[in-house]
């Protein structure tokens, strides 16, 4: 899959940070052209985060080009309208007008070019909140993402930037039915996808539940579990996820662990039985895990056929043996040249994994290369570079 289903397609991205990143990433993994315009001379202030920032940069920007401009001077603003006059999408994620200040909004570039698909990554939809500024953080804790995920009276971000992620997802989804569409039409539509928004999709199930039974979910740390077996069990050498959700599962488990007490109690016959139960079964069962090795339970799960993970941290998952069987970890160079292995998008296309073509850009990378594509002669060129508008 070296070109990709979405080749011919020219992205141009304004963007930073996670959401907007991610929205390019998505559609150049599967194959277009995404051009990062970054501000020159510098680039994207993404890349000099530093703590839990420091990878940002990374993970969302391969298979992209970098055209590093000076936004600020004429020739810099006709070079990226030069650009844009070849583009099919563009995507965004600055404060609200931002990018109409730069008189690069949808309203004026929609006027202009008809049948550019323009996606805004926002913090909110359109409402009464679309003015404030939004991250992951904001919206996890009002978006009820942060309630359900800490213990009771905690509140607690979830270990990830979820809501931007999914977010750039939800754009990238929205930009492939606005291209589906103008094959028939011609025309672009605007695409907006909000944090705030994407946060609520996070969290519906639990809307949903109490729509349907009239109790307010409490968070996932105290929460009701619908079956007998379904926790984190200590072990010999740390610890491991087991799950037992079916009655058939229920009967091996109770056989392959020695249960026979739970297997022939009465009081256990039923799903609902053995999940009221669950504080008398869970430290029997406690007990049967405890002398087991990680490896060695899990093996046993592994014949059972039974639902089990080891608690893992992020960092033993470069040593995955599954993911680097499949293609699952990415060759990545780091802006310093050394090199790593990160994600893949999460999907394959006739057991393909999206290919990487280019690695994360330096600033202003392809500056030379994109002019020359959008008619620039070689003496234009020098003079650009001269003048600070390109690097």
């Amino acid at each position: 899959m070296s070109d990709g289903p979405l080749a011919g397609i020219r992205v141009v991205e304004f963007v930073h940070m996670v959401m907007g990143p991610t929205c390019g990433l998505v559609l150049a993994d599967l194959g277009a052209d995404v051009i990062k315009v970054e501000p020159a001379p510098d680039g994207d202030n993404t890349r000099r985060l530093v703590g839990s920032g420091a990878g940002f940069f990374t993970i969302g920007n391969r298979n992209k080009r970098s055209l590093a401009v000076n936004l600020k001077t004429e020739a810099g603003m006709a070079l990226v309208h030069r650009l844009l006059a070849t583009a099919d999408v563009l995507i965004e994620n600055f404060r609200p007008d931002a990018m109409s200040k730069l008189g690069l909004g949808h309203e004026e570039l929609a006027a202009r070019y008809p049948s550019l698909i323009y996606c805004s990554c926002k913090g909110f939809l359109a409402g009464p909140y679309a003015h404030r500024a939004a991250l992951d953080e904001v919206v996890q804790m009002m978006g009820g993402l942060a309630y359900m995920t800490g213990p009771e009276g905690r509140p607690l971000r979830a270990g990830s930037s979820v809501n931007d992620i999914m977010g750039g997802m939800f754009g990238a989804i929205g930009i492939l039915a606005a291209l589906v569409e103008r094959r028939a039409t011609g025309r672009g539509r605007l695409v907006q996808s909000g944090l705030f928004e994407n946060c609520l999709m996070l969290v519906a199930q639990h809307m949903a539940q109490y729509a349907v039974t009239g109790e307010e979910a409490p968070p996932m740390a105290v929460r009701q579990v619908a079956w007998p077996v379904y926790d984190i069990f200590n072990v010999s050498d740390g610890q491991v996820f087991v799950g037992v959700v079916t009655d058939t599962q229920w009967r091996l488990f109770c056989e392959a662990f020695g249960l026979h007490g739970l297997a022939a109690d009465p009081s256990l016959t039923t799903q609902r039985q053995r999940v009221e139960s669950r504080a008398r079964v869970l430290p029997v069962v406690a007990a049967a895990f405890a002398p087991y090795t990680r490896a060695a339970l899990m093996a046993r799960c592994e014949e059972l056929g039974l639902p089990y993970a080891p608690i893992a941290r992020p960092v033993e998952l470069f040593d995955d043996p599954h993911l680097n069987a499949t293609g699952g970890l990415v060759p990545t160079k780091l802006q310093d040249g050394r090199m790593t292995k990160l994600p893949s998008l999460p999907l394959s296309l006739d057991n393909e994994r999206p290919a990487l073509r280019r690695q994360p850009p330096q600033v202003g990378e392809h500056d030379t290369e994109l002019a020359r594509e959008l008619g620039y002669g070689e003496a234009e060129i020098a003079a650009l570079r001269e003048n600070g508008v390109l690097v």
